[in-house]
């Protein structure tokens, strides 16, 4: 996969831009320059792990949109066997920016759902930019309840800027389709994993986001609006973004010490983009952890549990 740089990786995309001239010419020098390669690689660890202590709000923001994070379909086809996608809500279409099925993880049968954004034009506009239609939700609910039913755990990974805003939509009643998610995901008598791998955007991510355990990755977000929308509305200037992300605590960190999600997965130096290997094996031993300790507790205890999760959501002082 091509590496794609950010605008504050610029001095980490220069030495990776030398070192990759080195290696062209490696073969044809007579001069021995691979200590010299091992030096600039040495330099580029140092400069990434330099530069990702350090990121702000905005650019964490940056990392959990990048091209080449991995996607719903990476996890399934590295983490998942015998997946079968089941498409269609049964009532409209079937919307491909949500990406539902049964499959199997280990030894235990499971529903996964999960957004799924493309890597360039064609596939964004086949997946409507990870952006889900009434359909979609509509879509999801069904195979929760078909997981309910046959005692399946579900897994879902949330990466969405929001969902689509489009007359379409409106008219086919998305927050009718988002608000029964929430509604029937607050009720459902099986075990329910959620994980921010990317973007987590409004009613959009929450739709197929209640659960029994939130997992998050450390370079992802989750907010009620982004920081361009938010700084849209506040100050009628996106270029404010940065200062909106500062407000809203959109980072794992922030939403961990308010207790509004359960984990924080670490990610491979540079971000998840950066080692897909690597966050693979986090997310497996995460998901197994996660399945291990819910599969022990009672079904009234687990509905108990995540009612008062929901009903515990938010702080507040009185005047």
């Amino acid at each position: 996969m091509k590496q794609h740089f950010l605008e504050f990786e610029k001095p980490i995309a220069e030495l990776s831009s030398k070192i990759e001239e080195l290696l062209q010419v490696q073969d044809k020098s007579e001069v021995d320059i691979n200590s010299d390669i091992a030096s600039l690689k040495e330099k580029v660890t140092e400069l990434t792990r330099e530069v990702y202590s350090k990121l702000t709000p905005i650019q964490i923001s940056q990392v959990a949109r990048h091209i080449n994070r991995p996607r719903t379909l990476d996890y399934i086809s590295n983490l998942f066997t015998n997946f079968v996608e089941l498409h269609g809500d049964r009532h409209f279409a079937d919307d491909k920016s949500i990406i539902t099925g049964i499959a199997k993880f280990g030894n235990q049968s499971v529903a996964v759902i999960g957004h799924q954004k493309g890597r360039d034009t064609k596939e964004n506009l086949e997946r409507n930019f990870g952006m889900p239609l009434p359909e979609g939700y509509r879509k999801a609910l069904r195979v929760m309840k078909l997981a309910e039913k046959f005692s399946l755990p579900i897994i879902t990974f949330v990466d969405t800027s929001g969902a689509y805003p489009g007359i379409g939509a409106e008219e086919r009643n998305q927050s009718e389709a988002i608000g029964k998610n929430l509604y029937e995901m607050s009720n459902l008598k099986t075990p329910i994993i959620v994980t921010i791998i990317g973007e987590g955007g409004s009613g959009g991510a929450l739709a197929i986001a209640v659960g029994d355990q939130i997992n998050m990755l450390e370079y992802a977000i989750y907010s009620v609006i982004s920081p361009e929308g938010c700084a849209s509305i506040l100050w009628k200037d996106a270029s404010r973004s940065a200062t909106a992300a500062e407000i809203l605590g959109i980072t794992a960190a922030k939403l961990k010490s308010l207790n509004l999600i359960d984990t924080v997965i670490s990610e491979p130096l540079g971000g998840a983009h950066a080692n897909h290997e690597e966050i693979m094996s986090k997310m497996k031993k995460t998901l197994k952890d996660n399945l291990k300790k819910l599969q022990n507790i009672p079904e009234d205890e687990l509905l108990e549990r995540r009612f008062e999760r929901i009903m515990n959501y938010g702080k507040y002082t009185e005047a």
